[in-house]
């Protein structure tokens, strides 16, 4: 695969992943479960993104393109359902960022979707979810008095100033909480053992 195409196909991707993530959002049925055409879209970008790590290892800014890269992260964060992914591209992540070709933001996201979906606490507070209340807010957060610190290390704005940004893009967004939460926490934890994350 030469590298223009690679980096064409990554951003052709990840713009295809936000645009029905939009599209279900606007239309409140985004957190009513793992929407099939979103676990659709995610296991296919999954799918190319592992046979592109195959064949190329991890697609560094300097490879294809900060653009193209930013969307190879994008994909790999939203492949949920794959665990062996995710886990092998922050491994791949940790050492591109080593290097000064990924964000470390970027390693902090991935690790805390990671430590999200085993059931641990989160190190960075970067992941969010609709909260009992309908508000959009951090899962739990390891040694949160301490969270800021850590956030300004990879380059994040402090956790209140996160927590307003993203609340004020989902009310722009018309993103809405969903209608039963307690049955969607139910349905969570059940996906999340049916995909391999906890057992």
């Amino acid at each position: 695969m030469a590298i223009a195409k690679l980096s064409l196909d990554l951003l052709a991707m990840a713009a295809e992943d936000l645009r029905v993530r939009v599209e279900l959002a606007r239309s409140g049925v985004l957190f009513e479960g793992y929407h099939p055409r979103m676990r659709e879209v995610h296991d296919r970008n999954a799918a190319r993104l592992l046979a592109i790590l195959d064949e190329h290892g991890w697609p560094c800014r300097s490879v294809v393109g900060e653009e193209a890269a930013e969307a190879a992260w994008l994909i790999l964060q939203h492949a949920i359902g794959h665990p062996a992914l995710q886990r092998r591209g922050l491994a791949l992540l940790k050492a591109a960022a080593e290097a000064g070709e990924v964000s470390l933001y970027h390693v902090a996201m991935l690790e805390d979707r990671i430590h999200c979906s085993e059931g641990k606490r989160q190190i960075f507070g970067t992941q969010f979810d609709w909260d009992e209340h309908g508000l959009l807010s951090p899962l739990p957060i390891d040694d949160e008095s301490n969270v800021d610190i850590r956030r300004r290390e990879v380059g994040l704005i402090p956790l209140a100033d996160d927590i307003e940004n993203k609340r004020a893009a989902a009310a722009k967004q018309s993103e809405r909480p969903p209608r039963d939460w307690h049955a969607r926490q139910r349905d969570k934890e059940r996906w999340l053992h049916s995909a391999g994350w906890r057992t």
